[in-house]
């Protein structure tokens, strides 16, 4: 039986494995043949949206391979647009609104309330967090 999944991730891209762990996770259930629907990034999860992160040379791009798997397995990847804002990670919507100068969300993820995770989590089979 496939099943569907949500993921929370609260943790951000580098300095905790747990969002790798996340990501990982979602490889791993899409390979079994389930489907993972959405990825709602809250707290300092929402830095794994984050246009500017450059990792090193010899390390994973954890932010990338959330772009992949967005684009890969239609996977949405949204932040939520109140942590994000405090922690400097901004729509082209919201940069335009608060009168910013630049965005710095990366592409493939969007940015939305938290109206819209308890929505996916209605829909959802089992929800996952990291």
């Amino acid at each position: 039986m496939s099943l569907r999944y949500v993921l929370v991730v609260t943790e951000p891209a580098y300095g905790s494995q747990l969002a790798r762990t996340a990501y990982q996770f979602a490889c791993a259930a899409i390979e079994a043949g389930h489907q993972v629907s959405k990825v709602f990034f809250y707290q300092d999860g929402v830095l794994n949206g984050a246009a500017s992160t450059v990792p090193a040379n010899d390390e994973f791009d954890l932010v990338g391979a959330w772009q992949a798997l967005a684009r890969d397995h239609q996977v949405e990847l949204e932040t939520c647009v109140a942590a994000a804002l405090r922690r400097g990670i901004i729509s082209e919507q919201e940069a335009a609104q608060h009168q910013l100068s630049q965005a710095t969300l990366a592409a493939g993820f969007s940015q939305a309330g938290l109206g819209a995770l308890a929505e996916a989590l209605l829909t959802a089979d089992r929800v996952m967090q990291f």
